[in-house]
């Protein structure tokens, strides 16, 4: 029966800013102690926020698919609104639904075939810059890599030069996205404090990157079906878009793009580097397959080990480890009814390591990838790049990048960690090496 009058049960705060305190401090270490005490239904206090974690695929489900019209993404991507502007990742509604059938053509399967060859040409100059024995941080060498990936597909453009300026103007923009969970957090950006000041400098150089390849293109038009052309076709049209939303859009999928995929290849050379077994089945599928020479398109189905490897990899570290919606009207889940205005968080990270969905959850086995991965019910038992109507519209493209990037860099190098070197994780709005990821890079015999 339906309990309508109280909400799931939840920790008591032991002072009010109690259970925030403690979510910013970690907040899966958090989210995980709520889901173990207080079942896959829990509700909890946040300052001012009413939040519920539900941590169940049926729950999932109802959130993200069933009952999705009832949930937007709400205050928690306000202030990443200041960053991205009305882009896919912040925008509602029908403006939401217009946009995305303007850019869903760039990442149809179809285009992936013109991918491809940037993906793997990208990685081929990352490691002609390697000597054998150097040491690298793999977190750098991944964003730069992923920059000119997506900068030359989406944009056709070629950003070598900026790739480490544009990191670092995201790494000051990551921290101060830190704050969101902070009470009215959206007014800090009204001061000026040190991590605003560098959030508005960091705004200033994405913006004059993103500007000056639109302005480019307009002296030199193409239309060759890639992001940029479609979205400024889509302005030449009866209601076409404005200025400020091609730069928002360009923008919002530039940054997913090498973020996402830049952090997905990272872990899954630090996964790679502690265990070798895996490593060297890995490298026997790529002499097979490939045979010394770079993969194409046409070997992608063929390096099926190459996506077990990246599959499991983004099972233990999803690159959106925690999705955020906030109720328009009060809706029922389970055994209770959740008030309207309520924060609910599902954690991709939490379910992934769930020993009912996931045996062994701490075990890093791509051949388990692939026996669970298949199925209606596993959608909501693994979603690294959310589910249902709101999902990545480029989780495609993502996939591609991750098998060709994988697959062309490891038939020819080994990656180790360097000796005592400690990883540690940094939880903003995705899972990063909190001090990068320092590695060593072999060339194999």
């Amino acid at each position: 029966m339906v309990n309508r009058s109280k909400l799931p049960p939840g920790p008591k705060a032991k002072f009010p800013l109690n259970n925030l305190i403690n979510f910013r401090r970690d907040s899966i270490r958090f989210l995980t102690k709520m889901a173990q005490e207080y079942g896959d239904i829990t509700h909890f206090k946040m300052g001012p926020l009413r939040v519920v974690l539900l941590n169940h695929p049926d729950y999932i489900k109802e959130v993200l698919s069933t009952q999705h019209t009832n949930f937007i993404k709400g205050r928690p991507l306000e202030m990443i609104k200041e960053l991205l502007g009305d882009g896919l990742l912040t925008s509602e509604g029908d403006f939401h639904k217009r946009n995305s059938r303007v850019i869903q053509p760039a990442f149809h399967r179809n285009m992936m075939n013109d991918y491809a060859t940037p993906m793997t040409d990208y990685a081929t100059r990352l490691v002609n810059s390697w000597q054998d024995g150097m040491k690298v941080d793999m977190m750098e060498e991944m964003v730069r890599m992923s920059t000119g990936i997506a900068a030359k597909t989406m944009f056709n453009v070629d950003l070598d030069k900026e790739a480490l300026e544009i990191n670092k103007a995201l790494d000051d923009v990551m921290k101060l996205f830190g704050r969101i969970t902070l009470p009215l957090a959206e007014y800090l950006l009204k001061l000026p404090l040190p991590g605003t000041i560098r959030f508005f400098k960091a705004k200033a150089k994405l913006d004059k990157t993103i500007y000056s390849i639109i302005d480019e293109r307009r002296r030199n038009p193409l239309n060759n079906g890639d992001l940029l052309s479609l979205l400024l076709q889509s302005q030449a049209e009866e209601g076409g878009m404005s200025d400020q939303q091609i730069r928002d859009e360009a923008l919002t999928l530039f940054l997913t793009a090498f973020d996402t995929t830049s952090l997905a290849l990272t872990w899954t050379w630090y996964l790679l580097a502690q265990h070798p077994e895996i490593e060297a089945k890995l490298h026997e599928e790529l002499d097979q397959v490939l045979g010394g020479r770079m993969p194409t398109m046409e070997d992608y189905p063929q390096l099926k080990y190459t996506r077990m490897v990246v599959g499991e990899s983004m099972r233990l570290y999803p690159p959106i480890y925690i999705i955020s919606r906030q109720a328009i009207d009060d809706f029922s889940v389970g055994d209770y009814i959740v008030p309207a205005g309520t924060i609910v968080l599902v954690s991709p990270y939490l379910i992934h390591r769930d020993a009912r969905f996931h045996p062994e959850p701490e075990q890093f086995n791509p051949e388990a990838w692939n026996k669970r991965s298949g199925g209606q019910q596993s959608r909501y038992e693994y979603f690294p790049f959310s589910v249902g109507p709101r999902s990545c519209i480029g989780q495609h493209y993502a996939w591609l990048e991750g098998v060709l990037v994988l697959a062309s860099i490891a038939q020819s190098w080994r990656i180790k960690m360097v000796p005592d070197y400690k990883v540690e994780i940094a939880q903003l709005l995705n899972l990063r090496p909190k001090n990068g990821m320092m590695m060593q890079v072999n060339r194999r015999s």
